[in-house]
């Protein structure tokens, strides 16, 4: 496979049962082949991206002391500024060479799960802001709760199996800011190579080249997407929940050619969590004779905090 295959969530949403099935049939084995797709047909309007966009852009833009005064200890870097190079991959020493911003859950005061999340951090400087990432994450959460249906079907669940777990779920929205680059790196790279934590990843801003996935090959594709999909990958938790019948795939961020040195990028990721108590035991119908019980079982807060630790962003 030389690209990642495109679905229409129009297809599930349709009152035509064939319709529905073609996009579970579609999703499902794209996410056992590769583990990504291209998805359109999705809650995000131009508008509203576009807003999106010029937020963050003007969020990066401001002085390094404002942005360093979001960054708040002691949370892991779940809420608010991370600052460049902070994060890396698992098994590397290297950071990355990004900066970015948490928008995380918004839950009302009598859930079971608000003393549990952090709160948002507002932004003074742009009024606009906050209440821009809140829609933008609302619309993701919603698109990612359809597609997650359509995986429970694919899986032989019942369709909402996950809503449970994914309404008042730790996601994260992390707008990105890759920087210029101004020398030659050493061992860096915008992100390396990784696999994401989380059961889905709903990422914008993948329609320029960078992001690459590696196929079961070992060889690196481009997964490139048109303006108005979205690109759509399978995490950790729900690759470990299922077996690995569900394929968590390696990705990165490459830098550019030395000439487009002196360009930003961003992107936008919304990294879909489930509640903290959520199990991620495999499920019984994925094992078989052929395919033993690979995981031992554990939480999602417990999977979580392992995986923050390795990525340098909780410290020991």
């Amino acid at each position: 496979m030389q690209n990642i295959p495109s679905v229409d969530l129009r297809d599930f949403l349709s009152d035509d049962p064939t319709r529905k099935q073609k996009f579970v049939n579609e999703i499902g084995k794209a996410f056992e082949d590769i583990g990504f797709v291209a998805l359109k047909g999705h809650f995000l309007d131009d508008n509203l991206v576009g807003e999106l966009y010029g937020e963050i852009r003007n969020f990066f833009s401001l002085p390094l002391e404002t942005k360093y005064s979001y960054e708040i200890p002691g949370i892991g870097g779940q809420r608010g500024y991370v600052s460049f190079g902070k994060e890396h991959a698992k098994g590397k020493k290297e950071g990355d060479l990004k900066e970015f911003w948490h928008f995380g859950q918004y839950v009302s005061k009598d859930s079971k799960y608000a003393a549990e999340y952090p709160d948002n951090v507002e932004v003074k400087e742009l009024p606009r802001f906050n209440e821009v990432g809140k829609e933008a994450y609302q619309m993701l959460e919603k698109t990612g709760i359809y597609v997650l249906r359509a995986l429970a079907l694919h899986l032989g669940l019942d369709e909402f199996y996950f809503d449970k777990y994914g309404k008042e779920g730790n996601s994260i929205l992390r707008p990105i800011h890759y920087p210029p680059i101004t020398s030659e790196p050493e061992n860096a790279i915008r992100a390396a190579a990784h696999g994401d934590i989380n059961l889905i990843t709903l990422l914008m801003g993948a329609q320029g080249k960078g992001l690459q996935v590696q196929n079961h090959n070992g060889d690196w594709i481009d997964a490139m997407a048109e303006p108005d999909e979205l690109v759509i990958n399978v995490g950790d938790m729900l690759s470990r929940h299922t077996n690995n019948k569900l394929k968590s795939t390696i990705h990165q961020v490459v830098n550019p050619p030395r000439e487009l040195w002196g360009t930003s990028r961003y992107s936008i990721p919304f990294f879909m969590h489930p509640v903290s108590d959520m199990r991620l035991d495999v499920l019984e119908n994925c094992i078989d004779e052929n395919n033993p019980k690979l995981y031992e079982d554990i939480s999602a807060g417990e999977f979580l905090h392992e995986r923050l630790v390795d990525l340098g962003l909780i410290k020991k």
